[in-house]
C-alpha cells in the first residue's frame, strides 16, 4: 500500500441554511472526486484512461444529478470531454464552472441543468501560519444557481487539503485553515443575505467531528445542517446497545486505501 494514499478521502456532505423550496419541486445535488479526471498525464500525475473515465460517466449518469460538483478534474478540455460524454448518454448539463488554484493540474468544478446568476470564484485566497504565507491548492467555487424563476439557492463546491503529508506545514493545520478561508466566505454571503439558501459540499477531506467540519458547520443563527445521505445498514439484528432504537444508520464517505 502506497503510505500516500492511506488517507479518508471525503466526507460527502450537504450542508443547507435555509430553503423555501415547495416540497413537490425537487431537484438532485451532488458532489464527486473523480480522481484525476485527466486526459493527458503530467509531471506529477498520471492521466485518467478511456475505461477509467467510461466508468465515472457511467456513475453519473445513474446518480442522474441536476447540479454536479466535481473534484480532481483535469482543465477545461477534461471538463468539455466529461460534458459531450454526458450529453451523449441523455444528462445535459450546459452551465458549467471551473476553478483555478494553486494546483494546476486538478480543480474543483461544477456542471449544472439551471443557469447560474451570479459567480464568485475564489482562486488566490491565502492564510498565515506559523509566519509563513500560504495559498489554496484548490479554489473555492461560489455560484448561485436559478433553478426555477421562484427560486434560487447558492452553492459553495470545495476540495480541502488532503491527509497527504506536507513537507512546509502539517497538513491537519493547512486543511483547517483552508475551512476557515471557506468559512469566511460563507458567513459573507449570509451577510449580504441572511435569508438566502445555501449549500456546502465537496471533498473536504475529514470526518464529521474534525476541526474542519466543526469550523464549516459553526453554531447559532449561521450553523449549517448536516445534510449528508444516510442509509440503514442492512443488518435486521436489533440495536445491541438499546434495542428499543433502530440499528445505526451508514452515512455515506469512502475511505481511500
Amino acid at each position: 500500500m502506497n503510505p500516500f494514499r492511506s488517507f479518508l478521502i471525503a466526507v460527502l456532505a450537504l450542508l443547507l441554511a435555509a430553503t423555501t423550496l415547495p416540497a413537490t419541486d425537487t431537484f438532485r445535488v451532488a458532489a464527486y472526486n473523480v480522481e484525476n479526471y485527466l486526459l493527458q498525464p503530467t509531471e506529477s500525475r498520471p492521466g485518467k484512461s478511456p475505461e477509467a473515465r467510461a466508468k465515472v460517466r457511467e456513475t453519473i449518469l445513474a446518480m442522474r444529478p441536476d447540479v454536479l460538483a466535481l473534484e480532481e478534474i483535469g482543465d477545461t478540455n477534461a471538463l468539455a470531454e466529461l460534458r459531450g460524454s454526458l450529453k451523449a448518454g441523455g444528462l445535459d448539463l450546459p452551465y458549467w464552472e471551473l476553478v483555478n488554484g494553486g494546483d494546476t493540474n486538478i480543480h474543483v468544478a461544477v456542471l449544472s441543468r439551471f443557469p447560474f446568476t451570479a459567480r464568485r470564484p475564489h482562486e488566490n485566497d491565502s492564510f498565515l501560519l506559523d509566519g509563513r504565507r500560504f495559498w489554496t491548492s484548490r479554489g473555492f467555487a461560489e455560484l448561485d444557481v436559478q433553478v426555477s424563476p421562484a427560486f434560487s439557492f447558492t452553492l459553495f463546491a470545495a476540495h480541502l487539503k488532503s491527509r497527504r503529508t506536507a513537507t512546509e506545514a502539517d497538513e491537519a493545520d493547512l486543511r483547517f485553515e483552508e475551512a476557515r478561508l471557506l468559512r469566511q466566505h460563507i458567513d459573507d454571503r449570509l451577510a449580504a443575505d441572511p435569508g438566502v439558501p445555501l449549500i456546502v459540499l465537496g471533498d473536504f477531506n475529514a470526518t464529521y467531528n474534525s476541526r474542519p467540519i466543526k469550523e464549516l458547520v459553526s453554531r447559532g443563527k449561521r450553523g449549517l445542517i448536516d445534510l449528508r445521505p444516510a442509509e440503514r445498514n442492512g443488518d435486521d439484528q436489533p440495536n445491541p446497545e438499546n434495542p428499543r432504537y433502530a440499528p445505526r444508520a451508514i452515512t455515506w464517505t469512502h475511505y481511500y486505501g
